[in-house]
């Protein structure tokens, strides 16, 4: 597919790993059928940027193999452009292997990207951004679990985009198992969130990064270290919001959007994520962004896949037309 010729608008950073659905409810080690698909939280949220009507670029690595060769591919479809995102002849893709959960719980995960292709990302993967024709950039706390080179990757990013003029989003999608310690996972995530626009951690999240127990203390704490808005997901319960975008200091909740039947748990905080970047990218109130990532965290959830319930521009403006 032919990419854009302006720069991407919204930059997006990460691993993008081919994933493995069993077809068959039950252990992984008793299935025989998968269907692939695309798994990332940050690719995630890029795609659903992208379908609805965004410019958004990816930068990452895959390995110089057919499962990096699919993501590519895959992503383009989904109209990224992949113009930073590396070819590594060196290291392979990632893989990820799920199972098929039911009755709305958790899915089973089993990751294989030790040593994968964009844990070797580096700062100087950046060197040929365009930063001063990006509007937003969006980061999440896996990259920086991925290896110090990645890690310092993410540094660089937020820095340069923020001294560039563009605003930044957060969402620390903890992966504590890529972790040499929690201490330092909560130090680094919480020094790259101060560094940021918008933070978007889940409760639980929120609770083990900031050793504060309700909303308003996780608010406070990001926003006592320089955060401009601070938004919380609160899973079926909604979303909570406490910030001054817009220079008006306001507190509020926001009631989730019902569901009749959770499907597929995962990728319903990167459909939040969608809601509210777009929203306030489109000029929304913080109140209607929350509104609007409500209501995409819950089409998530009703669809067997990570990103397969992120509606285009049209169909979310009929479900945004439809009372719920």
């Amino acid at each position: 597919m032919t990419q854009p010729s302006s720069p991407p608008e919204i930059l997006a950073f990460g691993e993008a790993m081919t994933m493995f659905v069993a077809d068959d409810p039950g252990e992984l080690a008793a299935v025989e059928h998968f269907q692939r698909r695309i798994a990332g939280a940050d690719t995630n949220v890029a795609i659903g940027l992208a379908r609805l009507g965004f410019h958004v670029g990816w930068l990452s690595r895959v390995g110089d193999d057919g499962f990096g060769t699919f993501i590519r591919r895959a992503l383009e479809v989904e109209g990224l452009d992949c113009r930073h995102l590396r070819t590594d002849a060196d290291h392979p893709t990632g893989l990820v292997f799920k199972e098929l959960a039911q009755g709305g719980a958790d899915p089973h995960v089993e990751y294989f990207r030790r040593g994968s292709a964009a844990s070797h990302l580096a700062p100087t993967d950046a060197d040929d951004v365009d930063f001063s024709a990006l509007r937003h950039l969006h980061a999440t706390g896996i990259p920086p679990a991925l290896s110090t080179s990645s890690r310092e990757l993410a540094e660089t990013i937020l820095e340069r985009a923020r001294n560039a003029g563009a605003s930044l989003s957060f969402d620390p999608n903890l992966r504590p198992s890529l972790w040499a310690s929690e201490a330092e996972m909560r130090d680094t995530l919480n020094a790259l969130a101060s560094r940021t626009d918008w933070v978007m951690p889940g409760l639980a999240e929120g609770r083990l990064l900031t050793r504060r127990d309700s909303p308003e203390a996780i608010a406070d704490f990001y926003l006592e270290r320089g955060a401009r808005a601070v938004i919380i997901k609160l899973g079926p319960q909604g979303s909570y919001y406490r910030g001054s975008l817009g220079g008006v200091e306001d507190s509020f909740t926001v009631p989730g959007v019902p569901v009749a039947e959770v499907i597929d748990t995962v990728g319903a905080g990167d459909g939040f994520a969608v809601g509210v970047i777009s929203a306030l990218l489109d000029g929304l109130a913080p109140r209607e962004a929350l509104s609007r990532g409500n209501l995409i965290g819950a089409l998530a959830v009703q669809v067997r896949g990570d990103m397969e319930g992120l509606p285009d521009r049209v169909r979310l403006n009929e479900l945004a037309s439809t009372p719920q």
